[in-house]
């Protein structure tokens, strides 16, 4: 008995010298993980995506009035190009009837702390029918009144457009305009402005594309 045990870890030992053990060993170990992370993925993918799409819906409702679209924003969309040259910019079409009542973008700019998202609807006009913040990272207690949640600033640009104010007057009071900023964080609202300000100079530019105008 002694003998064949002994035989038998020689000959294990010999294979194991023989063979790139610890590489196959490691190998195994690193196709099961990368299995188990696989199945993982696949199995929080479709929930992740069904919460992103109820936060997007969320916030789509937020910046467009009650009663102004009967369509799927998430689905009624158009890609144009962005404001960087090879970008593209999505766009949601609010409608009602099928007549387009609205359109719904992102626009961004750089604020204190970093890049200031923000979501946007125009009517067919281009006037201004609600702002809300997607993401940011300014300062808290100063900065976040930004947030709807934190003050109602943001609101101050329901109904203002191109030629209300003049554009002179689209900035902060302290820069002239007829915006307020706050104590302490004047770059943050400054940004705000000029993202807004921005995406009303997109809709005008590109106003024919979105609404479907051959003229």
């Amino acid at each position: 008995m002694m003998t064949a045990e002994i035989q038998r870890r020689f000959t294990l030992e010999s294979v194991r010298e023989k063979l790139p053990y610890q590489p196959l060993l490691l190998g195994t170990v690193a196709l099961a993980a990368g299995a188990a992370l696989t199945l993982a993925n696949n199995a929080t993918r479709e929930p992740i995506a069904a919460a992103e799409a109820h936060d997007m819906q969320m916030t789509l409702a937020q910046v467009l009035p009650s009663g102004i679209a009967d369509n799927d924003l998430l689905q009624d969309t158009l890609e144009l190009p962005g404001p960087q040259a090879g970008s593209t910019r999505k766009i949601h079409l609010a409608k009602k009837a099928g007549a387009i009542t609205g359109a719904v973008f992102n626009v961004s700019e750089r604020g204190y702390a970093g890049e200031i998202r923000l979501l946007m609807a125009v009517d067919t006009d281009g006037k201004v029918l609600g702002v809300r913040v997607l993401k940011h990272s300014e300062t808290p207690g100063l900065g976040d009144k930004i947030e709807i949640t934190r003050h109602p600033w943001i609101t101050g640009f329901n109904g203002k457009s191109l030629g209300e104010p003049a554009a002179d007057k689209w900035a902060v009071r302290k820069d002239g305009g007829i915006y307020d900023s706050f104590a302490g964080a004047t770059i943050t609202p400054r940004a705000v402005v000029k993202a807004v300000k921005g995406g009303l100079d997109y809709f005008a530019t590109h106003r024919n594309a979105i609404l479907g105008d051959p003229q």
